[in-house]
């Protein structure tokens, strides 16, 4: 197993930071609210690649569980009961698979930073609307409809992550040299 050095260990605990700011940016919407979290960590992703990005979401998530109120709506280990959880447990996914995706091969073209960012973006989509049916439904007692999903877990949500994973993802291909740099020295 390969040492993580000082500089990826800091890097990591600044997307942790950088995710846990993330969650108090928001805009309130019926079940789930708009935040910035995700950027950050498809930023993180992008940055650090599958394994930093995905240590870095994870990170987020334990911080939050034990009771630290980094999440949109606090902490503590009942948040596993929230509807939103999910998109928690959706970003260790999504930042691995935006990792993997923007660093095969030898030079990631903006292209691929922004296609993996909808990957990451369609993964924690899944995770998210999955987890939120099954405890709206099983715990909460509250079906909520495939169709009602749809709409208020993922379209509502699309414009502004579509443009956000855009924006991030050309501003992440730009940063990158000098990130490059400074793992260097």
């Amino acid at each position: 197993m390969k040492k993580i050095s000082v500089f990826e260990m800091v890097t990591c605990a600044l997307f942790v930071a950088l995710i846990a700011i993330g969650a108090f940016i928001k805009i309130p919407t019926p079940l789930v609210p708009i935040t910035f979290q995700y950027t950050m960590v498809m930023l993180a992703g992008l940055i650090l690649g599958p394994k930093l990005g995905a240590l870095s979401a994870f990170a987020y998530m334990v911080i939050g569980l034990v009771g630290v109120p980094i999440f949109t709506a606090g902490g503590g280990p009942s948040y596993v009961f929230k509807p939103s959880f999910g998109y928690i447990i959706g970003f260790v996914f999504a930042a691995f698979v935006t990792g993997l995706i923007a660093k095969k091969g030898k030079e990631p073209s903006t292209v691929r930073y922004i296609l993996a960012g909808f990957a990451g973006l369609l993964v924690c989509y899944v995770f998210g609307m999955v987890y939120c049916i099954l405890i709206m439904d099983l715990y909460m007692g509250k079906p909520v409809t495939f169709a009602y999903a749809i709409v208020n877990l993922f379209l509502i949500f699309l414009p502004g992550d579509g443009i956000l994973t855009v924006i991030f993802a050309a501003v992440a291909k730009r940063v990158m040299p000098q990130i490059d740099k400074m793992k260097s020295k």
